[in-house]
């Protein structure tokens, strides 16, 4: 996902390439009519909606979608940005109706979706970007692979993960499985949310390496993998991926803030939804309130 601004970052230095980045890009409206604040924040979702990418399956086998991923990345004007995920099982209630967070864009539009995320947070969401299943395997394959870490040995026959513990490169495929892997890992969904976060900073730091910069051929491929695989809000242009990039770099690096939302309790049960997890709003609004103003330390957040 970080691909995209990376790449769009380096057309705005081009130059020539801003149109030609501009060209690529598939809007969609998701955003709300909330007003903006000081920080600028991009939220960042992963869907699982089947694209036919390998293990995945087709729309057949699994209509309609849901966002399994949900990343808030927020730029303060000074201070740390922060990168911060939303379970997927977070409890809301969308036009009056509960639901999994992970099922409003699906059932009400991206712009509930988006709602329900600035009602968390408390702050206006500026942008939005969604990839699906294969532009996550595409854009790793376009980079040669990556290398990731986990300290269990696993077979997990959803998603396809077949790990022996420690540290390996991987391909496209495999990146995936691991980023899709929840039924294996004794956290569940919050691990699952650890390791995505892990592939994006994998992403991010190969991707901005001198050794792929400096290959036009390499930018080339990725290129053609990320813009292909990305929608992105009504307001995005390659100006604001180009901001989007720089904030990822600041908060996945020594003086960013990673990690998650606070919550109360992460097997609720509300009735008729199934386990769910149940957010601590006053905690929440008081860690995005220092995010947003820039006075929250580096370090991690988030959890009981």
């Amino acid at each position: 996902m970080i691909l995209v601004l990376l790449i769009a970052l380096i057309a705005v230095a081009a130059g020539s390439g801003w149109a030609w980045v501009n060209n690529q890009l598939h809007h969609k409206n998701m955003l709300t009519p909330m007003g903006a604040g000081t920080a600028t924040s991009w939220l960042i979702l992963g869907s699982d909606e089947r694209d036919g990418t390998s293990g995945t399956g087709t729309s057949d086998d699994a209509p309609g979608f849901r966002t399994d991923t949900i990343l808030v990345l927020t730029k303060p004007r000074h201070g740390s940005s922060s990168l911060i995920s939303i379970p997927r099982d977070s409890l809301v209630t969308v036009n009056g109706q509960g639901m999994k967070i992970n099922a409003a864009a699906n059932l009400a539009g991206f712009p509930a979706l988006t709602g329900q995320v600035e009602a968390i947070t408390g702050h206006k969401i500026d942008h939005a970007i969604q990839i699906r299943f294969g532009g996550l395997e595409g854009v790793v394959n376009a980079l040669g692979g990556v290398n990731l870490c986990y300290d269990s040995t696993v077979n997990d026959p959803y998603s396809g993960l077949n790990w022996t513990a420690g540290c390996h490169d991987v391909d496209g495929g495999t990146a995936l499985a691991f980023s899709r892997m929840r039924y294996a890992d004794p956290k569940g969904d919050f691990g699952r949310a650890e390791r995505q976060r892990q592939v994006i900073g994998a992403i991010a730091q190969k991707s901005a390496s001198p050794k792929t910069l400096m290959n036009f051929s390499a930018v080339s491929k990725l290129a053609t993998a990320a813009l292909g695989a990305v929608i992105v809000d009504e307001d995005t242009n390659p100006w604001s991926l180009a901001r989007m990039v720089l904030a990822f770099r600041e908060a996945s690096g020594p003086q960013g803030v990673n990690g998650s939302v606070y919550w109360t309790d992460p097997d609720y049960y509300p009735g008729g939804l199934g386990s769910t997890v149940l957010l601590d709003a006053n905690r929440n609004t008081e860690l995005f309130q220092q995010l947003n103003d820039g006075s929250h330390q580096p370090g991690t957040v988030g959890g009981m």
